[in-house]
């Protein structure tokens, strides 16, 4: 019974993931088909979305891949079109695409601060906007994949600091003004999560790694499921009066200022 009951908690529905090919927003692809919903995955790169969405049609969901850069909006609107054709209005939308590197600011370009910024703050924006007119409404979901560096200030990540704290504050933002369209927009802020790109830069050697893991209380990395089961639950009914929030998912590593100390370690003198 309980197979039965989640695989209907998402029926009927259809969702845009945005860097849906990989990392988490892949796992949270293949947690919303599990639950019955169609998927369209949008990235760069157009091999890998063809084979994520080949993965989860096995499955015997509906799932298709459209290539675009959130940074252009044109491209992404005509991707999203095309999804939208594909798959009907949309329901459930989550924003994910995001770009990192480790960094000290006097060791950064200006253009790859922008280029952070424009993936992920930006992107996030242009792929709200685009996506507004083809919203199921009301009753839509848009979750925004912020990160803990939205309120943790960190050193080597200044780039991603403003980008994500700018993700939030946009997150609050559409929150107001779209819920009176009964369109819901949140932010999930996850912290470390294993066999991910982010982590592996930030991470790099097995000694980084202890130095993280030992500062989260639950003494662990989260694993992309356990992001993907959030969003879940935060696009599905259960949440339906849950909106402009930011829900953290790290284990408590912002409370140990985790962050912080271990990229101050890493840190190289200036």
């Amino acid at each position: 019974m309980a197979d039965v009951f989640r695989s209907r908690l998402l029926a009927d529905k259809s969702a845009i993931i945005t860097g849906g090919g990989s990392g988490i927003n892949f796992a949270i692809a293949k947690r919303f088909a599990a639950h019955g919903a169609s998927v369209a995955l949008i990235g760069r790169t157009k091999e890998k979305l063809d084979s994520a969405a080949e993965e989860i049609r096995k499955t015997g969901v509906k799932a298709s891949g459209h290539s675009a850069d959130v940074r252009d909006y044109d491209a992404l609107d005509a991707a999203i079109k095309a999804a939208r054709d594909e798959h009907g209005p949309i329901d459930l939308v989550v924003c994910g695409a995001a770009g990192n590197f480790p960094a000290p600011a006097l060791g950064m370009s200006a253009n790859g601060f922008k280029a952070v910024i424009d993936i992920d703050l930006l992107g996030t924006f242009n792929t709200c906007r685009a996506v507004f007119e083809h919203l199921r409404r009301p009753g839509a979901s848009i979750i925004n994949i912020s990160a803990m560096q939205a309120f943790t200030p960190m050193p080597l990540q200044a780039h991603v600091c403003a980008a994500k704290a700018g993700v939030d504050m946009l997150t609050k933002c559409l929150a107001i003004e779209w819920g009176v369209q009964g369109v819901r927009v949140n932010s999930i802020a996850p912290g470390a999560v294993d066999d991910t790109e982010g982590m592996r830069r930030l991470a790099p050697t097995p000694e980084i790694r202890e130095q993280f893991t030992k500062g989260v209380p639950l003494r662990r990395f989260a694993t992309k499921d356990e992001i993907a089961d959030l969003a879940l639950f935060l696009s599905s009914d259960g949440a339906r009066f849950i909106t402009g929030t930011v829900v953290v998912c790290d284990g408590g590593q912002s409370l140990a200022g985790l962050g912080v100390n271990v990229m101050a370690a890493v840190q190289p003198r200036v």
